[in-house]
């Protein structure tokens, strides 16, 4: 992928901006509806080399963890899932970027939660580069992806009426990431 800024200038860092980027998930509960939550404070960096990128780090505080419900945000923080006191957060790194069509492109990587690292693949559109009022280069990243959340050793469960289970192991993730370099 080529992302050219408005002067032809190749930047080789990109921040993310948390103020405008969130990690959202979705699972679905008693096989009957999906509760949905997200992730807050996010940060990290992607790096482009002539044009192109080679890297992207995330990292996502689990403490952070919102589904406007404060009790099962709490039992989500607790050691039955993120166990946010000794793993305070989730990381992603990139090990390769695939050009699918136009902005669209195969993000793969490496996601650890709770020191379980494993291999997840991303559906990726990748918003070109332009300048801001203020004078920064912006882009944005987008992240579509599932994971099997007992990959990660999130087992936790509950067997209730009629045999099914209270939450779901697929886990549906989406990312939207705004991302600056400063010229200063």
């Amino acid at each position: 992928m080529r992302l050219q800024t408005l002067k032809g200038v190749f930047w080789l860092e990109w921040m993310i901006d948390s103020a405008h980027t969130l990690v959202n998930f979705s699972i679905r509960h008693m096989a009957v509806t999906t509760v949905r939550g997200r992730f807050d404070n996010i940060t990290g960096k992607v790096d482009v080399e002539g044009g192109k990128i080679v890297s992207a780090e995330i990292d996502i505080p689990t403490g952070s963890v919102n589904t406007n419900q404060p009790d099962r945000d709490t039992h989500l923080k607790s050691g039955d899932f993120f166990d946010a006191e000794n793993h305070p957060n989730m990381h992603f790194s990139m090990t390769k970027l695939e050009p699918v069509e136009g902005e669209q492109y195969r993000m793969i990587g490496d996601l650890t939660i709770r020191g379980t690292t494993k291999p997840i693949t991303f559906d990726a559109t990748i918003s070109g580069a332009f300048t801001d009022p203020w004078g920064n280069e912006r882009m944005g990243i987008s992240l579509e992806g599932k994971l099997e959340r007992s990959a990660w050793n999130l087992t936790w469960n509950v067997v209730v009426e009629a045999g099914r289970l209270m939450l779901s192991d697929q886990v549906k993730l989406e990312v939207d990431a705004e991302l600056f370099h400063s010229k200063s």
